[in-house]
C-alpha cells in the first residue's frame, strides 16, 4: 500500500536526515489527532509502522535524535480546560512487538541483563483499546481520577469516572494507594453511540479508544454517564503496600478490592505457551465484547520489575505485542445514499463482498459527504477495508496505483434520493439532511420512532408492518394509524382476527400516555425521552409549549438553547400544526401525568440555583441534590453569575474557586445542614 522504502541500513547520514524530519513532523501530527483531539486520521498500524521506522532511524544515528522527537515522549498534551494532574510516579508508554520473534528478541535481552536476574515467567494479558486511567485512594475513599496526558501532567477527570459503575467510590479496605488501568468503551456501546451521532449529523468515532477519551474527557460529567464506559485495572505502582509479590497475586487482590479486573490473564514460561495464548486470544478477538489491539506481556516476579526499571519513555518490564492490521482488499461499485428518520442522508459503499472478522462484508458506511471527500472513494476503486473497534466495516484507504483510468470524482447528490428536495448543510453540522419533513423515507423511519418502547410503546407495530401499512398506503404519517381500522389490517401478511384485534388495542391504548412520550415520539431532533419529560413537565401540556418561546424552553434547568431552538423550529411548521390537530382530533393525550416535582411555595430555597462542588462527610452529593430539588431549588453542574450559592465540601476545587472570583455565596457542609433543620 505504500512504496517501498530503503533499508535504513543503507542510508547515508545524508539520506536519514533528509527523511527523519518530515517523518518527525508527521508523527507528531498524527499524535497529536490521537491523544489530544481523539480523532485520528490514519489506522494504529500506519502509525505504529511510522513510529517504527524513526526508531530504526534514530538508533543507526544517534546524532539526529533529539530530544523532541515522539520516541521521547509519551501520549499527549493535557487538555488546557481541564484541571491539571501531576503524577507523583510517572506514567508511561509501553513499546511494541510486532512478531513472536521480536517479542523472544525482548525477552532475551532481559535474560542477557548483566545486572538483573530475570527468571522466565510472565503474566500475559489481554491489551484493552481504551486510555489509560489512574485512580488515587485515601483512606479506602476514592479521591482522584486522571488521564495519562504527556506522563507527567495528566487532566483531572474525577467527577467523570465517578459516572462509571465499574469503579468503586470505596474500598472494603482503608487503603492510600493509586491504582492504574484502562478506560474502555464496549463495542455495543460505540456501535451505539455513534450510530447516534450520525443521525445527529455530527462527526463519528473512528475507534472505541477515540470514543472512551472523548467520553472521559467531557467537561460534563453527565455526558460521560450517558456514553456506558467501563474499566479494567491492571497494576499498581506501590505493589508492596498490597502486600503481593507477583503481577498475577496484584490482579487477584485489585479483584478482592472490587476492581474490574480483565479474567484473562495468565502466567506462562516458555515460547510455546506464549505462542499458545497469542493465537487463543487472536482467535476470540472478535468474540469479545470490548477491544483488544494485542497482548501485554509483564515480567511476573514484581521485585525484578522494580530492578530492571525504566527508559526514559517505556518501562523495561513490560512489552506489548501488537495484532497484525486484519484488512481486506475490495471493489467499490457503487455509493448508496439513505435517508434517517431525521433527515440525514448517508453514503453507503457497496463492494464485492469479502470475509472480515469471521463475517461476510459487502457495505460499509461512508458516514458523511466529507468523509467521502477526503477519503476519495470513486467508483471502481481497489479499497482497503477493516472494521473498527473489530465491529463497524469501514474504508482504511484506496489504493490509487488500481485507481481505473476512467474513475472520476464522486459528485455529492443535490436532491434527496427519496423524495428530491434540495439538500443542505445545517450550521456546525458534518450532515448533509432532508429538511423535508413530508419525505417518505424519513415518515417511514419516524413511524418506527414514534411506535418504539420509549416513545409511544405501540406494541406489535414493527418495521415490518409499517412497511406493509406504508406500500398498501394505510398511513401517510403518525396519526393515520389512530384511523386504521380492522378491515384494513386483516389485509396484512399473516394478520389474523388475534393479532388484528391486539394491535387495535396497543394503538388505542397509546392514545392514553403521558405527553412526553408523544413529544419524544415526535422526533424531534436533540429532543431525547429525559429531555422530552423535563420540558413537559415544566409547560404542562402540548399546546402551552407550542406557544413558548426559544428563550423560555432555553431557560429550563437541563434543556439549553439548542434543543428549545429545535422545538420552536418543528412546530414552527404548517405541516407539524396540521399533524398536531390530527392527533387531537383522534383523541391522543395533550396533557403531562407524570409525577410533578414537589415545591413549598414558602420555602427559601425555592427557585435558588444552587451548585453542589466537594466532598460531603454527612450525606452523598445525590441525597443533598434531592433534598435541595424537593425544597425548590434548581441544582445545576456549573457556577456562573445566575448562580445564588455554592455548598462547598471538602476538597473543592475550581467551582468553589469561580465562586470566589465571582463574589457568590458559598456555605460548608456545617451551614447547610443548619439551614436543612431550619426548613423542617
Amino acid at each position: 500500500m505504500s512504496e517501498q522504502q530503503t533499508p535504513v541500513d543503507k542510508l547515508s547520514l545524508e539520506q536519514a536526515r533528509a527523511e527523519i524530519e518530515p517523518l518527525r513532523t508527521q508523527l507528531t501530527k498524527w499524535g497529536q489527532e490521537y491523544y489530544e483531539q481523539d480523532n485520528p486520521s490514519v489506522e494504529d498500524y500506519v502509525y505504529d509502522r511510522a513510529y517504527q521506522r524513526l526508531v530504526a532511524l534514530e538508533d543507526r544515528f544517534p546524532a539526529l535524535k533529539t530530544a523532541d522527537s515522539p520516541t521521547q515522549r509519551v501520549g499527549g498534551a493535557a487538555e488546557s480546560q481541564l484541571t491539571k494532574v501531576r503524577h507523583e510516579i510517572p506514567m508511561l508508554s509501553m513499546g511494541d512487538v510486532f512478531s513472536i520473534d521480536e517479542l523472544m528478541d525482548f525477552n532475551q535481552r532481559q535474560q542477557d541483563n548483566r545486572d538483573v536476574t530475570v527468571e522466565p515467567e510472565y503474566n500475559l494479558e489481554l491489551k484493552i483499546d481504551g486510555l489509560s486511567l489512574s485512580l488515587v485512594y485515601e483512606n479506602g475513599k476514592l479521591v482522584q481520577g486522571s488521564t495519562r496526558g504527556n506522563g507527567t501532567i495528566g487532566e483531572d477527570v474525577t467527577a467523570n469516572v465517578r459516572t462509571i459503575k465499574s469503579v468503586p467510590q470505596t474500598l472494603p479496605e482503608p487503603l492510600s494507594l493509586e491504582f492504574r488501568g484502562e478506560c474502555y468503551m464496549p463495542k455495543e456501546a460505540f456501535a451505539k453511540l455513534n450510530a447516534k451521532r450520525e443521525a445527529e449529523g455530527l462527526p463519528v468515532f473512528a475507534n472505541p479508544r477515540n470514543a472512551a477519551a472523548g467520553s472521559l474527557r467531557q467537561l460534563d460529567p453527565q455526558v460521560t454517564a450517558q456514553r456506558e464506559l467501563d474499566t479494567f485495572m491492571y497494576y499498581v505502582p506501590e505493589y508492596e503496600k498490597l502486600g503481593v509479590k507477583t503481577q498475577a497475586a496484584a490482579l487477584d487482590r485489585m479483584r478482592e478490592l472490587g476492581f474490574n479486573v480483565n479474567p484473562h490473564n495468565r502466567v506462562v514460561h516458555s515460547r510455546e505457551e506464549i505462542e499458545q495464548y497469542i493465537a487463543e486470544y487472536t482467535g476470540q478477538r472478535d468474540k469479545l465484547t470490548y477491544g483488544i489491539d494485542g497482548i501485554v506481556e509483564k515480567v511476573n516476579d514484581l521485585a525484578t520489575e522494580t530492578a530492571l526499571g525504566n527508559t526514559v519513555k517505556v518501562p523495561r518490564w513490560e512489552i506489548a505485542y501488537k495484532f497484525p492490521p486484519e484488512e481486506q482488499a475490495t471493489i467499490v461499485r457503487e455509493i448508496e445514499w439513505t435517508v434517517g428518520r431525521t433527515g440525514n442522508v448517508t453514503p453507503t459503499a457497496v463492494m464485492d463482498p469479502v470475509q472480515l472478522a469471521g463475517t461476510t462484508v459487502s457495505r460499509a458506511s461512508l458516514h458523511n459527504p466529507d468523509y467521502l471527500q477526503e477519503k476519495d472513494i470513486r467508483l471502481g476503486d481497489t479499497v482497503y477495508l477493516h472494521k473498527a473497534g473489530d465491529i463497524i466495516p469501514e474504508i482504511s484507504t484506496v489504493d490509487l496505483k488500481k485507481r481505473p483510468a476512467t474513475a472520476v470524482k464522486y459528485e455529492i447528490p443535490t436532491a434527496c434520493p427519496v423524495c428530491g428536495s434540495t439538500l443542505v448543510h445545517l450550521d456546525d453540522e458534518v450532515a448533509l439532511r432532508c429538511i423535508n419533513p413530508m419525505c417518505p423515507a424519513q415518515i417511514k423511519e419516524g413511524l418506527a420512532h414514534f411506535a418504539s418502547r420509549n416513545a409511544m410503546n405501540i406494541d406489535g407495530l414493527g418495521p415490518k408492518i409499517i412497511k406493509q401499512l406504508w406500500d398498501k398506503e394505510l398511513i401517510h404519517d403518525v396519526a393515520g394509524l389512530y384511523q386504521l381500522t380492522h378491515d384494513q389490517l386483516l389485509t396484512l401478511d399473516k394478520f389474523g382476527e388475534k393479532s388484528t384485534a391486539n394491535l387495535l388495542t396497543s394503538i388505542d391504548n397509546s392514545r392514553n400516555n403521558s405527553v412526553e412520550r408523544l413529544l419524544f415520539g415526535l422526533g424531534i431532533r436533540h429532543v431525547g425521552a429525559k429531555a422530552a419529560r423535563i420540558v413537559m413537565e415544566h409547560f404542562g401540556d402540548l399546546d402551552t409549549l407550542m406557544h413558548a418561546e426559544a428563550d423560555e424552553i432555553s431557560a429550563i434547568d437541563g434543556i439549553g438553547p439548542t434543543i428549545g431552538e429545535s422545538i420552536v423550529t418543528y412546530f414552527s411548521n404548517q405541516q407539524v400544526t396540521e399533524l398536531i390537530d390530527e392527533l387531537r382530533d383522534a383523541g391522543v393525550n395533550f396533557a403531562y401525568q407524570g409525577t410533578q416535582t414537589p415545591v413549598n411555595p414558602a420555602s427559601e430555597w425555592n427557585n435558588r440555583r444552587v451548585v453542589l462542588t466537594g466532598k460531603l462527610v454527612a450525606m452523598t452529593r445525590n441525597a443533598a441534590k434531592e433534598w435541595l430539588e424537593n425544597h425548590g431549588a434548581k441544582v445545576t453542574g456549573s457556577v456562573s453569575k445566575k448562580t445564588d450559592i455554592v455548598i462547598a465540601g471538602e476538597d473543592a476545587g475550581s467551582k468553589l474557586t469561580k465562586a470566589q472570583d465571582l463574589g457568590i455565596t458559598v456555605w460548608d457542609e456545617q451551614q447547610f445542614s443548619q439551614a436543612m433543620k431550619e426548613e423542617q
